[in-house]
């Protein structure tokens, strides 16, 4: 009968360390998300809260942004769509200014449903 290798991790020693035996702390500030039971260090946790919030801001503003700017004048009377006159007729189409409204409302959807379904690991 062959000896074992020292050097395999074999899975039914509990002498060796597995990967849910492991114990080390993260040393990366963006690390993927800890398994249940273990806590966000102080920084750890702030930052995932700060991202969040930077996350909904920015998706909130340019939602509001695209739901309001296709309809003003400034949308189509710019000085980059006066040099192309068939790309400034297509971008003042309702159809072009709706589907950019139905985007900036969809952004918005996807900012505040990430606000409602934030948590942490308690």
């Amino acid at each position: 009968m062959a000896e074992p290798d020292p050097r395999e991790n074999r899975a039914d020693d509990p002498s060796t360390p597995g990967p849910a035996q492991t114990s080390g702390t993260h040393t990366a500030i963006l690390d993927p998300p800890l398994p249940l039971g273990q806590k966000h260090t102080g920084l750890q946790l702030w930052l995932h809260r700060v991202s969040v919030f930077l996350f909904v801001l920015i998706s909130a503003v340019a939602g509001v942004l695209l739901v309001i700017l296709p309809w003003t004048p400034e949308w189509t009377d710019n000085s980059l769509l006066l040099m192309f006159p068939n790309l400034r007729t297509f971008v003042s189409s309702g159809f072009f200014r709706g589907l950019c409204s139905g985007l900036g409302l969809l952004d918005i959807w996807i900012g505040f449903w990430e606000a409602l379904h934030y948590h942490e690991n308690k």
